[in-house]
């Protein structure tokens, strides 16, 4: 256990790669983040599905001028990120989701790289993507060809395209709760991306809502080993969560449907 969030990324230093965890604003380790802008750490290489929003989630340390690339599957919802993208200030490796799952679980695991049937037959595999754009709307650096072989798994043979592993420095992610030897818990879909971000990092972090004694935790309930986890650091359980969009719609009962009435309050 570590005592406090600012503690726990002390040695994030300049330069650093972090794999974080979370989906859109779920499952987001906003205590750490914060923690790492106000320590001024700067030129990271961020590896997550997405950059948060323009005041959370990872959208602050961009605002901040902080993040020098980003590896990530999704980057809608952030116009600082739009700009910073076209601008030049902003190398982005545009990933396919599942293939970005796949290449933080496969360094986690062990495993340098691996082929796949995803992006086969485009820029993925072809190369051309921009990855920085040099200011004047031209490509100052863009995506490699990716080798591509053909496997017959099953005796249908396909082509396949080669991904490499992702390693990351840090790793940060959020969970409902941890023991003091790192065993974590995640709340439903906050678990998303959190568990493969967790193992791609040669130091994981861990912000948890609620740390236990070790024992507490039901083995099987378990959703990451502590063997994937260095630092543990607990933030108590009424740390900001934010809602990216949220609709609401009135219900009617069926007797209000045939009725017109209303029905009383449930």
């Amino acid at each position: 256990m570590v005592s406090s969030p600012e503690a726990a990324v002390a040695d994030i230093a300049d330069g650093s790669s972090i794999a974080v965890g979370g989906f859109g604003l779920c499952g987001i380790p906003m205590v750490l983040i914060s923690a790492v802008l106000a320590a001024g750490t700067r030129d990271l290489s961020i590896v997550s599905n997405n950059c948060g929003v323009d005041d959370w989630g990872l959208g602050v340390l961009l605002d901040a001028g902080r993040i020098r690339k980003m590896t990530s599957s999704y980057v809608g919802e952030n116009k600082e990120f739009e700009r910073q993208f076209l601008s030049g200030e902003l190398e982005l490796e545009l990933t396919p989701q599942g293939t970005l799952a796949e290449k933080l679980r496969a360094g986690g695991s062990g495993i340098a790289a691996f082929y796949t049937q995803t992006g086969v037959g485009t820029q993925v595999a072809e190369g051309g993507l921009p990855r920085r754009y040099d200011g004047a709307g031209g490509i100052a650096v863009a995506s490699p060809k990716k080798d591509v072989r053909r496997f017959a798994p099953g005796g249908d043979e396909r082509e396949f395209v080669l991904e490499e592993a992702i390693v990351t420095d840090f790793a940060i992610v959020h969970a409902l709760r941890g023991d003091r030897h790192g065993n974590l818990v995640f709340n439903k879909s906050a678990r998303n991306f959190s568990p493969l971000a967790a193992m791609a990092g040669r130091i994981c972090i861990a912000q948890v809502e609620e740390l236990v004694e070790p024992g507490r935790l039901d083995p099987d309930s378990v959703h990451l080993p502590g063997v994937y986890v260095h630092r543990v650091v607990e933030v108590g359980p009424n740390v900001e969560k934010r809602v990216e969009k949220l609709t609401s719609t009135e219900m009617l009962t069926s007797t209000e449907q045939l009725t017109g009435t209303e029905s009383p309050e449930l």
